[in-house]
């Protein structure tokens, strides 16, 4: 058996039989956050009537059955910039996904090439001058990593990781955006509400002031009730300046939500003055559901994957890498092209193998820190999605318990002023005790569109943390 048989046995036997992926294979730690009893269990703030225990849907903002709504959802899911970047992200990562994968294909290579060439009579120890001559070079090289320690396997693992990361990355940037449109729209609506209840007090309180300005003429009030009454008027009008800037930023934060310059808002939204209302106790799930829905944390978890498949490429570099090739071509005269004299070949495997194993042991020990940061960091992700779920249901708890008494005080003050107006018609009371029974209605109106806006928000914000909305049609 020639030398290069027994090389050629000795390297396809080491292939045969040292074939192995290094590195730990992928599972989720036992001790990871996400398997924690108490993080799987119902929410602890969602025990009271205003919750369901189903499932929150992935287009939660129908809920609101609001036509409208739906109609700017579907428009800033299809155009916002922000969406597109993300999507652009993910096609670069799945390119990636398919060069990691091409790496376990055989290499095929062509090289073609001639020249007129002078060489060199001394180099060759020639006697004389070597004539010019026109020199080919022609061949085809194919190559295969046999990969016998799964280094491009790894990488693969690691590259599908990272594009689900990157898919997820996406996915929250959808969720980010349904809620941003929700929250403009919903502002848009509240803050209409709120200047209709401004707008009446302003009304009452502009008849109230002018009746005590006359009163004070007829000398039947003094002249700083008449003052006073203006100064409240004035305070309350200063009031409608800011909440219609709200509501014009509101409008401006939607048309760039949907891909469109602020001067290209929807006028016709304008007119919405009745607040966002979901008739149905709020589906909220349990922390299993909500672990499994979010993005951030699919997002973590396939970062953790991926840095667990780095461990193997790094390990690998520990081990020899063989590949198998082959050569075949043509050198030669240009006048010889294609003779028997200008042939050439080779076939054969080939093994390299770093003897200092230094830098490779040293990378593997980065690649095991790197995989606990980002357990930390998937840890870290799952109690903030689980704290910022908790946080928003006892806020919209206790905004809905302040609704409950502001609606009762609301209730009281109509009473109020129901009473002085039949007084009012029986002659038994004066206008101004009228006036001032209107105004405390219209600010107890007042107060409850104020607390209305910020139970909008409460549950926006809810369902912003439940996770929900990023799921494609």
């Amino acid at each position: 058996m020639t030398a290069f048989r027994v090389a050629c046995a000795a390297l396809l036997g080491l292939a045969a039989s040292g074939c192995a992926t290094v590195g730990p294979d992928y599972r989720l730690p036992a001790r990871a956050t996400v398997n924690a009893p108490a993080a799987q269990t119902g929410f602890r703030g969602a025990g009271g009537p205003a919750f369901s225990p189903d499932e929150p849907p992935a287009y939660w903002w129908r809920l609101y059955d609001d036509a409208r709504l739906d109609r700017l959802v579907t428009e800033a899911l299809a155009a916002n910039t922000d969406l597109r970047i993300a999507e652009a992200n993910l096609e670069r990562s799945q390119d990636l996904v398919s060069a990691a994968e091409a790496l376990r294909e055989p290499d095929v290579a062509i090289g073609l090439g001639a020249s007129e060439a002078q060489r060199s009579a001394e180099a060759y120890v020639h006697p004389g001058a070597i004539p010019v001559a026109g020199i080919y070079d022609a061949g085809l090289a194919v190559s295969y990593d046999l990969d016998l320690f799964g280094r491009l396997k790894r990488g693969v693992e690691a590259a599908n990781a990272r594009s689900e990361a990157v898919q997820a990355a996406r996915d929250l940037v959808r969720v980010n955006v349904a809620a941003g449109v929700v929250q403009a729209y919903a502002e848009v609506c509240d803050t209409g509400a709120e200047l209709a209840a401004a707008e009446r007090l302003l009304e009452l309180q502009g008849a109230a002031a002018r009746l005590v300005a006359r009163l004070a003429q007829g000398g039947r009030a003094i002249p700083v009730d008449a003052a006073r009454q203006e100064a409240r008027e004035a305070q309350i009008r200063a009031s409608l300046p800011a909440l219609d800037a709200r509501r014009t930023r509101a409008l401006y934060r939607l048309a760039t939500l949907s891909g469109r310059p602020p001067a290209a808002f929807d006028a016709a939204l304008s007119d919405c003055r009745t607040p966002l209302q979901v008739n149905s106790p709020l589906p909220v799930g349990d922390g299993a559901g909500l672990l499994r829905r979010r993005p951030d944390v699919r997002q973590a978890e396939r970062r953790l994957a991926a840095a667990t498949a780095d461990i193997g490429v790094e390990t690998a570099a520990l081990y020899p890498t063989v590949q198998f090739g082959a050569v075949i071509g043509s050198t030669g005269a240009i006048d010889d092209v294609g003779g028997p004299l200008t042939r050439r070949y080779s076939v054969g495997p080939t093994l390299s193998w770093r003897l200092n194993p230094s830098v490779a042991r040293a990378r593997v020990k980065g690649a095991n820190a790197q995989a606990k940061a980002e357990l930390a960091r998937f840890d870290g992700v799952v109690l903030n999605a689980l704290q910022e779920a908790e946080t928003a249901l006892v806020a919209y708890t206790r905004d809905l318990d302040r609704q409950s008494s502001l609606k009762a005080a609301r209730d009281r003050t109509k009473t109020w002023a129901d009473a002085a107006h039949r007084l009012r018609a029986g002659g038994r009371m004066a206008g101004i005790a009228v006036l001032d029974a209107d105004r405390a209605l219209a600010s107890a109106e007042q107060a409850l569109a104020t607390n209305r806006s910020q139970i909008s928000a409460d549950q926006i914000a809810l369902f912003l943390a439940l996770g929900g909305g990023w799921q494609q049609p």
